[in-house]
């Protein structure tokens, strides 16, 4: 993966804010962290079950 630099991040953000428009990033920002929320709470959840599912099967 490649690495970003200072000038790389600047002209990203540039071009996502031409893109699309400065009220809209905070709301997508914030609809990003919710979802990557979520999915680090289904995945604690499948690794909690998948370890209850070991220690109740046989040896």
């Amino acid at each position: 993966m490649p690495n970003l630099g200072g000038w790389e991040l600047v002209i990203l953000i540039g071009v996502l804010v031409l893109l699309f428009g400065a009220k809209k990033l905070p709301d997508m920002a914030r609809s990003i962290g919710q979802s990557a929320r979520v999915f680090k709470g289904e995945m604690k959840g499948l690794r909690d079950d998948d370890e209850a599912t070991r220690k109740d099967a046989p040896a």
